[in-house]
């Protein structure tokens, strides 16, 4: 029996015995400090959204290694539930064109869509104005990948130059920008993120607001502010689903994250529910899984 089913957009898995993950070292980030694979995943995303279980996901890199892209491209061709993998490489080296034409080439390339670099962590204001950024983004477009754009709130200006600037490359902004849903002074933010959505090649994650609230006495009530300019910059159609797990974690986990985006959905049409579900990362990454499939087999262990 066919089902409309969910796509998880953002989220990540890393091996500690194969591969270090030097960030969690960071004795706030102790409590996901252990391997999560895509079984975890599968037991951990439980709770229904609108009716839909997960289906099919986009995980995402986390360190600045090709090592690591290399590793999650194997592991999505040989897992039915990983759709696409947004990896790293170098922009700035001159040779990240043969970076990307090996990885494209090698165990699961294909698998291979977005690339994403830690942005926010960058002191220079105009990281993805430099030069050789620039030169790098040209390589990713011209081998048809999307850029995911990784910046808080107050670098919100790097990613409209590069909207500007790149209005043939398909880019998506990641966390939403990361508000600040703590102190609620999101006047900045939205103006940002309005500017931003003028572009219509750029699409936006409802992803990682639970770790920028209040990790332990965040409510919808919290979320509800920006999620309210979102849905009213980029409209339903250029939004998508991601659950940031297992970082999430850190801040109520996948399930209680389901069970909010759930509640923000009442009153939507089947339509929208359907396009920030599944459909815009569908389109945006080139997924197979779409409204209308069957979730049976990825929830298969």
């Amino acid at each position: 029996m066919n089902a409309p089913v969910l796509v998880d957009a953002h989220h990540h898995l890393w091996d500690l015995a194969h591969r270090p993950q030097p960030w969690l070292d960071d004795p706030g980030v102790a409590s996901i400090r252990r391997t999560f694979t895509p079984d975890d995943l599968r037991s951990t995303a439980t709770r229904p959204i609108a009716g839909r279980r997960l289906h099919g996901t986009v995980v995402v890199q986390c360190i600045a290694e090709v090592a690591e892209t290399e590793d999650l491209l194997a592991l999505a061709e040989r897992e039915p539930l990983i759709q696409a993998v947004v990896g790293w490489a170098d922009l700035t080296s001159p040779a990240v064109g043969d970076v990307l034409d090996k990885l494209q080439a090698g165990p699961g390339g294909a698998h291979l869509r977005s690339l994403r670099h830690l942005v926010q962590g960058e002191t220079d204001p105009n990281w993805l104005q430099r030069p050789d950024v620039e030169r790098g983004l040209r390589a990713a477009r011209d081998r048809g990948l999307r850029y995911d754009v990784l910046v808080r709130d107050h670098q919100l200006d790097q990613a409209i130059r590069l909207a500007e600037r790149f209005p043939d490359l398909p880019q998506v902004l990641d966390h939403a920008g990361k508000p600040d849903l703590i102190g609620q002074d999101l006047t900045d933010w939205e103006r940002g993120i309005r500017r931003l959505a003028a572009h219509p090649h750029v699409v936006c994650k409802v992803s990682g607001l639970v770790t920028e609230a209040d990790h332990t006495h965040w409510t919808t009530a919290d979320i509800r502010p920006a999620w309210d300019v979102l849905v009213s910059a980029f409209g339903a159609e250029r939004l998508m689903f991601g659950s940031d797990w297992p970082v999430a974690n850190l801040a109520g986990g996948w399930n209680r994250w389901a069970a909010t985006v759930d509640e923000l959905l009442t009153g939507w049409s089947a339509d929208d529910v359907q396009t920030l579900l599944a459909g815009t990362a569908t389109t945006f990454y080139g997924l197979t899984a779409a409204a209308g499939e069957s979730d049976t087999t990825a929830l298969t262990t």
